[in-house]
């Protein structure tokens, strides 16, 4: 059962729990996946999956009417086991690792010039990260990236996003039998950019994978993670932090099908909002399919609101297919601080600007720690600190 506590005034999410209890995961699309753009309708935001979207923000990425005429600065920092490609659209690694669900990731698959391919060595275990950056100088780009971690390889990978202009791409992890991969993605855009992607997960047998989602900046920015396992025993942890500030639009729609037998998924999710319509959505999908026995699964969703006028959405969803599984359960909470919490610390001579500081970096610690790159890490927390200025 979905748990809803301290929903605040102007908060959707009792509604959005109470349209959870009647969808199903394997109906929430209303177009079948396809690399074909043409096979997508153009949304008109009645549609369960953009119900929450503003399209007028979008700059044409859902119409067909935006055109590939900007530039995205891409610099690959990959230590010794890795090599970086630019493959042509035929190459066999490119969708492998899932198709496009909506039009937008359509859109970007017809549209890239070139796909990065990134290729981790069987066997290598690397010492250090690999490094993708990626700044936006304006414009509107697509793109395609692959990272493949072939069996009994160990990586890290983070991706950071900066800069400005209007990002639509597919991102693809092929991660091989008995392969642990850790990736970061941080979207640090400025104010203005836009940015829409697809993330495609598929797990070998005994593999490990986890995503770490760090989203700030951006003027609208609209995640799609997902997984699928290709083999027994694989693991994945998907963990996310967001931090929405005014006028900011930030959603993550998560997919996990388990399709696998003896597969373990945990999503854990936390999202602080601040300011007049500030927005953050977040929708959790898993499917637990009949071939998928022994499943162990769980998400949650936390949300912490700073100041009125700042709404969120947060929508878990499961659909069991058998019952021969380990566990299943979910999790959705949207509040304002602890009073509690706030009482203990001032009691203690600590004021009360900086107990509500403490509150909300302890309320963000436990994700940002599972990063594991200490520069990232320190700047992520540094991140934070500056948001909270504008709130307390």
């Amino acid at each position: 059962m979905a748990e809803a506590q301290n929903i605040p005034a102007g908060s959707t999410t009792a509604g959005a729990i109470a349209v959870a209890a009647e969808s199903t995961v394997a109906t929430r699309m209303s177009a079948p996946p396809s690399f074909d753009v043409a096979d997508f309708p153009v949304p008109n935001g009645r549609e369960e999956e953009w119900r929450f979207t503003p399209l007028a923000r979008l700059k044409g990425l859902h119409d067909g009417t935006a055109v590939a005429n900007g530039t995205m600065k891409a610099q690959i920092d990959a230590p010794e086991g890795v090599t970086v490609e630019s493959v042509e659209r035929g190459d066999a690694r490119i969708g492998k690792a899932g198709i496009p669900v909506d039009r937008i990731a359509a859109q970007a698959f017809s549209s890239f010039a070139k796909a990065t391919v990134v290729t981790v060595a069987k066997e290598a275990v690397l010492t250090e990260p690999v490094r993708v950056s990626l700044h936006g100088e304006g414009g509107t780009t697509f793109g395609h990236t692959v990272f493949d971690v072939q069996a009994f390889a160990e990586a890290v990978v983070v991706i950071d996003h900066t800069g400005d202009g209007v990002r639509a791409a597919n991102v693809d992890f092929l991660v091989g039998d008995g392969a642990k991969l850790t990736v970061v993605s941080v979207q640090d855009w400025d104010d203005t950019a836009v940015h829409v992607s697809q993330h495609n997960a598929l797990i070998g047998r005994d593999a490990t994978f986890r995503s770490i989602v760090v989203t700030f900046g951006g003027d609208l920015v609209r995640l799609h993670p997902r997984v699928a396992y290709a083999g027994p025993g694989g693991e994945a942890e998907l963990f996310g932090l967001y931090f929405t500030d005014a006028g900011q639009h930030q959603e993550h729609r998560l997919l996990v099908d388990h399709s696998a037998p003896h597969c373990k998924s945990n999503v854990v999710y936390k999202g602080a909002l601040q300011g007049q319509d500030a927005h953050a959505v977040w929708i959790g999908d898993v499917l637990i399919e009949k071939t998928a026995e022994g499943t162990d699964t769980y998400e949650m969703n936390r949300n912490l609101v700073l100041t009125d006028g700042a709404r969120v959405d947060s929508v878990p969803n499961l659909e069991i297919e058998t019952g021969e599984i380990v566990g299943a359960g979910h999790a959705s909470a949207t509040g304002r601080f602890d009073d509690e919490q706030l009482f203990y610390l001032q009691s203690r001579g600590i004021r009360a600007d900086d107990a509500r500081r403490l509150v909300v970096r302890g309320f963000f610690a436990e994700l940002v720690h599972q990063i594991g790159v200490p520069d990232i890490e320190e700047r992520l927390l540094a991140k934070i600190e500056t948001e909270l200025q504008g709130s307390v």
